[in-house]
Formats: structure tokens, sequence, C-alpha cells
């Protein structure tokens, strides 16, 4: 069963909950970028999102893209296991480990 992202403020970041999975992430997009309008830094954790694939990976490659095009500093913090690993094996895991903490 696949759980519906969220993007819930938080303690000075925003964590991301849920399964970003192809079926998942298409909303995601459009709500993490709402938020560098208003904001200078921001800062994605993902300690509490469950099953990731490729499809994550290119929500927060596009989410980099978008937020460097308006002159937001975006991290990322936490990464899943299994994210990091598509990453790896798509030769982009030092760009996105590099967004981190």
């Amino acid at each position: 069963m696949m759980t519906k992202p969220e993007i819930v403020p938080g303690d000075g970041s925003y964590r991301v909950t849920g399964d970003l999975v192809f079926a998942t992430v298409t909303p995601l997009l459009a709500l993490g970028e709402a938020l560098f309008g208003d904001n200078s830094e921001i800062v994605f954790d993902f300690r509490e999102t469950g099953r990731s694939d490729s499809a994550g990976l290119a929500l927060l490659l596009e989410w980099m893209d978008r937020a460097n095009s308006r002159g937001v500093d975006l991290r990322y913090r936490n990464l899943p296991e299994s994210l990091l690993a598509v990453a790896h094996l798509s030769n982009v895991d030092e760009l996105i480990r590099a967004s981190g903490d």
C-alpha cells in the first residue's frame, strides 16, 4: 500500500513524508516549488519518507534545478537509502549528497 506524500512545516525545515514513487510524486513538484518564492533557504528532511524510486530522484533533481534558477539555497537531509542507491546508479549521488548537511 502506498502512502500519499506531503510536505509538512517543521522546526527550521520541511518534512517530506510518504512514498516518493512514480504514482505519488507529481503533486509534490508544485508543492515544493511554491515554497521557493517565500524563502531564500529551504531544507527538506526525508526522515519520514517511505519507499522511493527513480521518480523520487527525479523530483529532487527538478527541485534543485528550480530552486537554483530562483536563487534559493536548497538542502536535503536524511535521504532514504533506496533513493541514494538510485542516485548512485544514475551517477548523480555526489550532486544529491552535496546538497545535504
